[in-house]
């Protein structure tokens, strides 16, 4: 794009110049559970799921790659390191992300004002045909199914995606998913068929993917995507780059890993005893989450009064900002303490609020 299409393309873009991007994370910087997995679900980038169900041999593996197209440091990274032989009916593969439903409310979805919205980014396969892209309602259960192209194997390609407003489907003022975009990397036939056009009631035999989609599963090679960005209006901008700091600040209200990071009997928390064998420990979130989260725990902790390891303990009085770390213990020496990493432990709290 031209330096005078790219002014254009702002200008015209019906948003703000700034936090145009209804898209957390795309530029794929932020990984607080991890850089690699070979799990299904939320494991790397922050915000976005891998996810690969009902298979019988297939071996994945999910991670935040430094292989970028220029302009970028990192992306989403999906690799099939053991192929699938045969892609049954209930198989089905995917890259997902979910909006908040209170973030979309200037969409003006349900009524005539509707307003279209368009979908860019960068993606590089080893494996080159159509992919589906199912833009999804949650509150309205109403899809509209669109597609893209890989035409060169293992080149970096920019597509974009225009949506038009759904003037019948209403999105919920809440802290719920509003919309959910699923990028198709394998469907079986349950989820494959002729998608209806725009907008619609959602069925997942025909709307999920059209059944033209690739099956990545079929063979080894690496699928990756970055620079996801979705904005109002019917052309894309250029790329929204914000700081790691403000990503990471807006990831935290889905999810808060904190870690010890390898540092001797690290500080999470100061509390005290309550019973004869009881500590509470309160523990404020970095920002205030979208529900009260999930929690769980890895590696050893300790309380510094009596110097006793814990490699488990319990969460209660969870809310959006803060939760206390119940430590039952008869070895505690003193009222007071501090809730720790155990010596030379990676421990980590994570709180998940995630859509």
């Amino acid at each position: 794009m031209s330096k005078a299409a790219e002014l254009a393309a702002l200008i015209g873009s019906q948003s703000a110049l700034s936090n145009r991007n209804l898209i957390i994370n795309g530029a794929m910087q932020v990984a607080q559970r991890g850089t690699s997995s070979t799990s299904s679900g939320k494991h790397t980038c922050d915000r976005w799921t891998v996810n690969f169900q009902a298979f019988d041999q297939l071996a994945v593996t999910q991670s935040q790659s430094t292989t970028t197209p220029s302009g970028f440091s990192n992306s989403l990274k999906v690799e099939v390191t053991t192929a699938e032989t045969a892609l049954a009916a209930d198989e089905l593969m995917y890259v997902s992300y979910r909006i908040e439903a209170q973030d979309l409310q200037h969409l003006n979805y349900g009524g005539s004002g509707a307003k279209a919205v368009t979908l860019s980014f960068w993606v590089r396969s080893s494996l080159t045909g159509k992919y589906s892209v199912l833009i999804y309602q949650d509150d309205a259960t109403r899809s509209n199914t669109k597609s893209f192209n890989i035409t060169s194997a293992d080149t970096w390609e920019y597509k974009t995606i225009t949506i038009d407003g759904d003037t019948a489907g209403t999105i919920d003022n809440n802290n719920d998913a509003g919309l959910s975009l699923y990028i198709t990397l394998a469907a079986g036939a349950d989820f494959s068929g002729t998608p209806h056009s725009g907008w619609g009631a959602y069925t997942a035999t025909d709307d999920f993917s059209f059944s033209d989609n690739v099956d990545f599963t079929a063979q080894t090679g690496t699928f990756y995507i970055t620079g996801v960005q979705l904005e109002i209006g019917e052309q894309a901008t250029p790329f929204e780059h914000r700081s790691f700091g403000d990503e990471l600040a807006a990831c935290q209200r889905y999810c808060q890993v904190r870690s010890s990071e390898g540092v001797n009997y690290g500080v999470f928390a100061s509390g005290g005893l309550v019973a004869s064998n009881v500590a509470y420990f309160t523990i404020p979130h970095i920002t205030t989450m979208r529900v009260a989260p999930s929690n769980s725990i890895t590696g050893t902790f300790r309380v510094d009064s009596g110097n006793n390891t814990h490699t488990s303990f319990t969460f209660d009085r969870q809310t959006t900002h803060s939760l206390r770390a119940i430590v039952e213990t008869s070895s505690i020496t003193s009222s007071v303490g501090q809730l720790q990493a155990d010596a030379t432990n990676i421990s980590t709290i994570i709180s998940d609020a995630e859509l």
